[in-house]
């Protein structure tokens, strides 16, 4: 009823900054983009090999849990991930599986990652995206780098970016939905706890004691419960695959749910939304939400 498409549409090359605005940033709608990183050299030099020489062994964050599964609810809490400071060699030896571990890895970390911890890679893509940078009139606030196994996940959750999603190698799986299916979405306050690796190896959750509740997503989109949450049977996720080459466009405040093939390669761009009318909007249904639930 809003116009949300039934499938995530191609562009087959990246549009002008006025025609992206108009048609894609305005209307908050999602679009995958294709040839719109091909000239990038990282789609061909971003080998193991070439990872190895160029970052190989300094120190990076990598995120590790138990279960593929971090800043997500677990047993009541919102665990965060162990950020374990290793050499990157070490990290790619354990996706390329030259070494075993029982825990899951993933570089992932949010903060502009990519030029602080790999500004030796910026080279080989884009400090910014031009055509989004003119369309918003701003730089990007992060520039993320992102590689990890198959087993790490990305619960569902919304982010307040314009996101541009790059993969360079692999694919990603991402299962979205608009802003208006608030109402359907369960969000639930929840102890913030962080895993911590214990002596003999394995994880224990320790509560972040002095830290605030944090609201999170507690349901499954891939297997939800029904019975629990009755509402998300209302809710109409779209699905896409974001294959090498390809960029997707996430809207600003779209909740998405990640997955991605072994040693998937990525690089997004987050761009700040601006705090208009659609914010506004959906700040409102999120507050009549949250009331008709209380009553």
């Amino acid at each position: 009823e809003l116009g949300w498409p039934e499938s995530v549409p191609y562009l087959d090359r990246p549009p002008s900054p006025l025609e992206f605005y108009r048609e894609w940033v305005s209307p908050n709608k999602p679009c995958i983009i294709r040839n719109a990183i091909s000239h990038w050299p990282a789609l061909k030099k971003w080998t193991s090999a070439y990872l190895r020489e160029v970052v190989g062994p300094k120190v990076v964050s990598v995120a590790v849990t138990p279960n593929g599964y971090a800043d997500a609810v677990f047993q009541d809490r919102f665990v965060m991930p162990e950020e374990r400071q290793m050499p990157f060699m070490d990290f790619l030896d354990i996706v390329e599986k030259k070494v075993t571990s029982p825990n899951v890895f993933y570089v992932q970390k949010q903060c502009s990652n990519l030029t602080e911890e790999f500004p030796e890679l910026v080279c080989d893509v884009q400090p910014d995206i031009p055509w989004m940078s003119e369309a918003l009139g701003k730089k990007p606030d992060a520039v993320n780098f992102w590689l990890g196994e198959s087993a790490a996940v990305t619960s569902l959750h919304k982010d307040h970016y314009e996101n541009l999603y790059c993969v360079v190698s692999g694919e990603k799986y991402f299962l979205l939905h608009p802003p208006s299916d608030r109402p359907f979405i369960p969000y639930e306050l929840y102890q913030p706890a962080t895993y911590h690796v214990s002596e003999d190896g394995s994880f224990e959750i320790v509560d972040e004691k002095t830290a605030e509740k944090v609201p999170w997503i507690p349901l499954d989109p891939l297997n939800p419960d029904l019975e629990l949450y009755p509402e998300y049977a209302q809710a109409k996720p779209l699905q896409c695959t974001v294959k090498a080459g390809e960029m997707l466009y996430l809207p600003s405040l779209w909740f998405h749910h990640v997955q991605q093939s072994h040693g998937c390669i990525a690089v997004n761009y987050w761009y700040d939304m601006e705090y208009d009318i659609k914010y506004s909007y959906y700040q409102l249904l999120d507050c009549l939400t949250k009331t008709v639930k209380m009553l």
